[in-house]
């Protein structure tokens, strides 16, 4: 499958900011089922754009304008190729052992209600596979998914309790059960296309790899209860939101911030206007 991503963040602050700082991951790499065509990053100011790697393998950009600026777009074009790997992980960069994504972090801590999600999944389970798919299932029909602009995400005991949450939210509730049952987990942020092949406009996507014995690590998708497929272009993963955040950022002054997020995700070789 071919899909195109035209993706714009715009900020607007009520006075020039000074040392604005802009990190992003938003720049995804090939592995097995995803061959990256053509990727772009462009800002409407002026500035200097660093490419590093993170400890995690992620390529990420820091961006720092060159003067201070009332407003700033961040425009990303790209086009990628994905085949169905029924959601297996392979040939993407690893630098951490697998053991380190056992680790808690703020937004995937343990809570007694988790623990009893996790073990509900796991009761009865032939094998890990089954017990991670069951895990998904019994997500995705716990924690509902709420459309609409994108929110600030939260702990998974918040969101669980809640009974609600974003994609990043669902996330972390099955990254936190999973960690429970001793299964390393991690989150991943990046873009889905929509199953009917029209454009989707909404906020990035977010969701889960676990690692599987004798398979390797292998995606879940709690919202869409999936294992994702050829829809997905997989931008960066970390332990939890925060370690892949397509982008994050810091600045002095500037006063209220106002954000706006345009997302265009289309199947298809139709020409996309850039």
């Amino acid at each position: 499958m071919r899909i195109r991503v035209v993706h714009e963040t715009s900020y607007t602050y009520e006075q020039p900011a000074r040392g604005l700082i802009q990190i992003l991951r938003l720049t995804p790499r090939d592995h097995d089922g995803q061959y990256i065509r053509r990727w772009r990053i462009d800002t409407s100011v002026d500035g200097r754009l660093t490419a590093r790697e993170d400890g995690f393998g992620n390529v990420v950009h820091w961006f720092t304008p060159d003067e201070p600026a009332d407003a700033l777009v961040i425009r990303v074009t790209g086009e990628a190729d994905t085949d169905d790997t029924h959601g297996v992980v392979r040939g993407a960069v690893e630098r951490l052992p697998d053991p380190f994504y056992l680790r808690d972090t703020d937004f995937c801590g343990t809570s007694p209600e988790l623990h009893a999600l996790a073990q509900s999944a796991a009761t009865g389970a032939a094998d890990p596979l089954t017990m991670l798919h069951r895990l998904m299932d019994t997500v995705h029909r716990t924690v509902r998914f709420e459309a609409g602009p994108a929110t600030a995400a939260v702990p998974a005991a918040k969101a669980l309790a809640a009974g609600c949450g974003n994609p990043q939210d669902i996330a972390h509730v099955f990254i936190a059960a999973a960690r429970h049952l001793g299964i390393p987990a991690r989150y991943v942020a990046g873009y889905r296309a929509r199953d009917d092949g029209e454009a989707e406009v909404e906020a990035p996507h977010g969701w889960a790899e676990a690692l599987v014995p004798n398979l390797g690590w292998v995606a879940f998708d709690a919202v869409h209860d999936v294992s994702p497929s050829e829809q997905y272009i997989r931008l960066a993963m970390g332990l939890d939101y925060l370690g892949a955040a397509p982008i994050r950022g810091s600045r002095t002054g500037g006063g209220t911030e106002t954000l706006d997020v345009k997302l265009r995700v289309e199947q298809g070789r139709a020409a996309v206007q850039c």
